[in-house]
């Protein structure tokens, strides 16, 4: 499907990767991992066409489509979000346009018998046979099923996109994306904007796409439920396996461990040749056999071990004076955005030293009361900082908080005062980087290196609290620890809101769970939480669904036999899906036939009785994926 062979891709005459080659095919979903700065966003971009690569090639197949995913991207303004979706299909929107054209006509003229009649007939009929072909009369259906998937309700279904969030716009996005049918799908951190529904929504969709996905993510659980394989980019090298993430970390450990027992090995063959070349060199009669020696080594392939990128950003918050007891006092905290009631009578207490975690579903108001402590955004009821308190605040949109228009040098001069703008360069290096890196202009850096600049930033004012929401989107592993690392040193109040429980775990002593426009507090730590609350997991406390019980009449037995049963009806559903997807994509490439090369295709032996008998059979699977899914839903 899709061929790269020797790519390269250099700035400034550096190169940033060399020399990478792999294929994708179909079924391939690669998660596509390295370092902050690695050239992951690069590769996306190369595979997409956006920029040329520097030198080598790329071969595919005649006719493939490929949707990116960006982080950044731009709107028109003026859209509704069904508007906005249904750009996804620019050649059903054209022939709309032209069934309007021809039927506005074919009612205002009355020349019914004349030959540019009869032509506006088969104009109009033949615009509505292709318009079918191309699912014209099943888009709309499709769109607002994706977009209930991402997360959207009926009711936003008619709101301008101007009046969503970045990360909303963000999902408007990849429902656009999921809607082509494309046969590769570049994913540039897609679940940075999502809550959890949606992002288990995206797993499954994702498992059972027909082409290639390449998905850009920090996020393991989410690479591992989904890929199958594993490219990381390091130090200007691809490492390529048909693994998950989590295991392709294991398989490479264990090769990097067979390379050095190797390497060992052979650097003791070549020491003792090399004792019997010194030993023969010095005798006449054995110059002949040194010499044979010395061939012998020349032609030895020298083991290589893999060399790991163990760079990483020095990070430490220092605490600038000592507050007050109480840091921030909230009473009757209440906030609505229109319409749509987020916080109400929510009262807080945040004491100094303490380290508390937000966690909830997504637009429960986690985020929200972050912004109103930080003095962001305005709420009714009464907001108290402490004596001496300095708030350092890391949002969640941080893109929206950093000038696109300046370097990364200018961001942090601007930023500094007199006492530590002559540490400015000494804090960038700390934080990766170095040399020419400071004149990049921020517009061009990738997310991560973008959170790291803001994190940078963080260092160049007085803080003894820190406020953090999500501040570990687009960070990669390495940099993650970091950070986590950096709090657990940190002496100040810490308030973090996030869904990472591998981040979470250890770093806080309070949680509180945003609900229905409340706060519960649990005093402790994360798994203290999850514990009470009888849950495995954040993906759990994030779920917007709640799972139905059984009665408490309910036999062991019962409840065994009625595993059994959902087990094998998810497994039977997952096969029918399966069929409708490649029943649907062979009904599409007839449809295409149909419309390209009529005569040639409808001369093939059978092919209408094919044809029909795959619509039929699809009409099967969608009455049998309905009942399955109907018995699915009785036993949860």
């Amino acid at each position: 499907m899709f061929n790269i062979h020797k790519v390269s891709i250099s700035f400034q005459g550096e190169n940033l990767f060399e020399d990478i080659t792999f294929r994708l095919g179909n079924g391939d979903r690669v998660g596509l991992v390295g370092k902050n700065g690695a050239g992951k966003s690069t590769l996306l971009k190369i595979l997409s066409k956006d920029i040329e690569p520097t030198t080598g090639q790329i071969a595919e197949d005649k006719d493939l489509k490929i949707g990116f995913l960006r982080q950044d991207i731009d709107f028109v303004l003026g859209r509704t979000v069904l508007e906005e979706s249904y750009q996804a299909f620019k050649e059903i929107k054209i022939l709309e346009a032209e069934i309007e054209i021809i039927n506005t006509q074919l009612v205002e003229r009355t020349d019914y018998e004349s030959e540019a009649y009869n032509q506006l007939m088969i104009d109009l009929n033949d615009t509505q046979h292709q318009y079918e072909i191309l699912g014209g009369y099943n888009y709309q259906g499709e769109t607002e099923k994706i977009l209930q998937g991402l997360g959207f309700l009926r009711t936003d279904f008619n709101k301008l996109t101007d009046t969503f969030s970045g990360g909303w716009r963000m999902r408007i996005e990849l429902a656009k994306l999921l809607l082509q049918n494309n046969d590769i799908l570049l994913l540039d951190e897609p679940t940075n904007h999502l809550d959890i529904e949606s992002i288990i929504w995206l797993e499954s969709f994702l498992k059972s796409y027909a082409g290639a996905v390449v998905i850009v993510s920090h996020d393991k659980m989410f690479l591992d439920n989904i890929t199958n394989r594993t490219i990381e980019i390091s130090l200007g090298k691809i490492y390529d396996y048909p693994k998950p993430y989590t295991q392709y970390l294991v398989l490479r450990e264990e090769m990097r461990t067979q390379q050095l027992a190797s390497q060992k090995n052979q650097q003791k063959q070549i020491e003792q040749t090399e004792k019997l070349i010194e030993k023969f060199r010095a005798k006449a009669s054995k110059a002949t056999m040194a010499q044979s020696l010395i061939k012998k080594l020349d032609k030895i392939d020298r083991i290589e071990v893999d060399v790991d990128d163990n760079s990483v950003m020095k990070l430490n918050f220092p605490v600038s004076i000592t507050p007050g007891k109480v840091v921030v006092d909230l009473e009757n905290i209440s906030k609505n955005y229109a319409d749509l009631q987020v916080l109400t009578n929510v009262s807080l207490l945040v004491e100094r030293d303490s380290k508390t975690a937000f966690v909830g579903q997504n637009g429960q108001g986690k985020s929200t009361l972050a912004k109103i402590i930080v003095g962001d955004i305005k709420a009714s009821g009464n907001l108290k900082l402490g004596h001496n308190v300095q708030i350092g605040y890391f949002a969640q949109n941080q893109a929206e908080y950093l000038d696109g228009s300046k370097t990364v040098l200018d961001t942090m001069i601007d930023a500094a005062n007199e006492t530590n703008r002559s540490k400015v360069r000494d804090i960038l290096g700390s934080f990766l980087f170095r040399g020419e890196e400071v004149d990049k202009y921020v517009r061009v850096l990738s997310g991560g290196e973008r959170n790291r600049l803001a994190l940078a930033k963080l260092l160049l004012q007085p803080l003894n609290v820190l406020v953090m929401d999500e501040p570990t989107n687009h960070l990669d592993i390495k940099s993650k620890n970091v950070l986590k690392e950096a709090l657990h040193r940190f002496e100040g109040t810490l308030i973090l809101v996030s869904h990472d429980r591998d981040f979470l775990k250890g770093l806080t002593n309070k949680v509180y769970e945003f609900k229905d426009q409340k706060i519960k507090e649990y005093l402790g730590d994360i798994d203290f939480y999850l514990e009470q609350r009888n849950l495995q997991n954040m993906r759990e406390v994030e779920k917007r669904t709640t799972i139905k019980t059984k009665p408490k009449t309910t036999t062991t037995k019962q409840s065994y036999e009625n595993q059994k049963k959902l087990k094998s009806l998810n497994n039977k559903l997952s096969k029918i899906e399966s069929e409708i997807n490649q029943l649907e994509k062979e009904i599409k490439n007839d449809d295409i036939d149909l419309e390209t090369n009529y005569d040639t295709t409808v001369a093939q032996p059978n092919f209408f009785d094919s044809y029909q008998s795959k619509k039929e059979r699809l009409n099967q699977y969608m009455k049998q994926w309905e009942e399955t899914q109907e018995a699915i839903d009785n036993l949860v």
